[in-house]
């Protein structure tokens, strides 16, 4: 439909050559030109200069007429609204010179249709390009449309499944995370704002620059201990072809998520990150629906295919044995936390196959407590030290996988109580492998909090405005605080509450060093001299 709008007289134009016509809270700019009399939205869809202040090419290009903006130089075709450097397209309207002697502008929008898909190709175009602050933009130019914001983050893992070469990134992690608290703050537009920019901001940077790595199309039937055979021969045709079989009979991820639990816990392999993408999987099908379910579940099976073979190195390596080993319990006493931590690696897995005879939630609480008592503790010398081997390569962020490990074990485990061994034999590899970088000496009274509900409030409202320009880094933020959050809510014993909450408490307010330069190059220069 038309909504043509009395803007000026043609005269008055002639001698002003260029107005702005306000009209219902919009500013709509004009300029006479060669190819006639032009109009565009006033604001730069930039960052909102005064386009009526820009400098016009009136006319030295045949087919178009160029508007730059004098603020950052973006130019436009006025004719046709493009964006002749890439980046937001400028909205232009329709004119006439009637009889009256007056221009005529119309203002009338564009079906939803077309506006709603001209809005998802620019975002595309954002995306690909890893504009962070276009896509906030054409994320909010949707939500002031009435389209479902989802739709952006549905289409966002649609772009970026095929690219991602091994399979799953703490970006869809990270999204399940953040779509949570988008659905926490239904209230605030500008929360929710950042919750869907984090989200495709993360994917678009682990995709950038990256080609497509194509799934295998074969279909057959599924059937679940050979599908997760085909995972642990790392035959990733096959899992995908029981998959795709699995999907066209009608099965979806409920159906599948014991025999993908399996496969994420065959191995101590990883870094706990296995398990952890499925349980976000089934929270991302679960709030975005079906039309999310292939491209996840591919790129879910390829990362199980690729997982690292922890329990393959010597340190591990006693983990195979311990999970065989599981029943025969010798000690009847609770398991205690400051035991464990106290505990390497084969130790702890000695210690927890003593035990195994205790209710698997009891000594979950034992051995979460145990990892955030490591975490509590990490001496960050660690972190600053530069003469160190690469096997003492540690900081916070490896720490804090005890806690998010735990909780998708419990989360898991629960709904498939025949995995609690492996899942508590691993936390249990958790808290070892940690067990030398942790500092005895501190002071842990110092960090201690006494109102839990109302720090984790504060702390996840900072989420919102993180300040952190490395996107692996604010995840685990995010994926830490929601994990300990959740494990508050499912009824924490006492004693892991309280360490759980002081190891948050020093963990957020810590020095995190991101960069090494110095043992980059330290490092460098040892390794190549054993070259010979």
């Amino acid at each position: 439909m038309s909504n043509w709008i009395k803007a000026i007289s043609y005269a008055d134009l002639q001698g002003k050559q260029r107005t702005v016509l306000r009209h219902q809270g919009k500013q709509i700019a004009l300029f006479l030109t060669e190819h006639g009399v032009l109009a565009c939205n006033n604001r730069c869809p930039h960052e909102g200069y005064p386009l009526s202040e820009g400098t016009l090419d009136n006319g030295s290009l045949a087919n178009s007429c160029q508007l730059t903006c004098n603020w950052h130089s973006w130019t436009f075709d006025l004719k046709t609204g493009a964006n002749l450097y890439g980046g937001d397209q400028l909205r232009v309207y329709p004119t006439e010179l009637r009889d009256d002697g007056a221009v005529w502008v119309d203002l009338a929008e564009p079906p939803f249709e077309q506006r709603q898909a001209g809005i998802m190709a620019n975002l595309r175009e954002a995306f690909d390009d890893h504009d962070y602050e276009r896509l906030a933009r054409e994320l909010a130019r949707l939500r002031l449309l009435g389209a479902d914001p989802l739709d952006a983050v549905r289409a966002a893992i649609e772009w970026s499944y095929q690219r991602l070469e091994f399979g799953w990134t703490h970006a869809y992690a990270g999204a399940a995370d953040w779509l949570s608290l988008y659905d926490e703050h239904a209230d605030d537009p500008a929360i929710q704002l950042v919750c869907l920019q984090e989200t495709l901001g993360h994917m678009a940077d682990d995709v950038l620059r990256e080609s497509d790595y194509p799934y295998s199309e074969q279909v057959q039937v599924f059937e679940e201990d050979a599908f997760v055979a085909a995972i642990d021969a790392k035959n990733e045709t096959a899992a995908i072809a029981m998959l795709r079989g699995a999907l066209a009979d009608g099965l979806h991820f409920p159906a599948l998520e014991r025999a993908l639990s399996r496969a994420a816990l065959l191995h101590y392999n990883n870094f706990g990150h296995a398990l952890i993408y499925v349980t976000k999987a089934g929270d991302l099908i679960a709030r975005l629906g079906e039309q999310v379910e292939l491209p996840l579940l591919v790129s879910l099976i390829r990362s199980l295919i690729f997982a690292r073979r922890e329990d393959l190195i010597p340190e591990f390596r006693q983990y195979a044995a311990a999970l065989a080993n599981w029943g025969q319990a010798t000690d009847s006493a609770p398991p205690g936390i400051d035991v464990y931590r106290k505990l390497t690696v084969n130790k702890a897995l000695r210690y927890t196959v003593q035990h195994s005879a205790t209710p698997p939630p009891q000594l979950f609480q034992a051995l979460l407590g145990a990892n955030a008592g490591q975490l509590l503790h990490f001496d960050m010398h660690y972190q600053f030290q530069t003469d160190r081997p690469v096997s003492d390569n540690v900081g916070w962020l490896d720490f804090t996988h005890g806690i998010t490990f735990a909780n998708a074990v419990h989360k898991q485990c629960r709904k498939f109580p025949e995995l609690w061994p492996a899942g508590l034999l691993q936390m249990a590899c958790f808290s070892g492998r940690n067990k030398p970088y942790t500092d005895a000496s501190l002071n842990a009274s110092e960090w201690a909090v006494e109102d839990g509900q109302a720090f984790l409030a504060q702390q996840i409202a900072l989420l919102f405005d993180h300040g952190k320009d490395e996107y692996i880094v604010s995840v685990h933020l995010l994926k830490t605080l929601l994990a300990a959050r959740e494990e508050l809510e499912l009824g924490a014993s006492a004693e892991t509450r309280q360490l759980l909450l002081a190891a948050l408490n020093r963990f957020l307010h810590a020095p995190l060093k991101r960069k090494h330069t110095r043992r980059t190059a330290q490092q460098a220069l040892s390794f190549v001299a054993l070259d010979g």
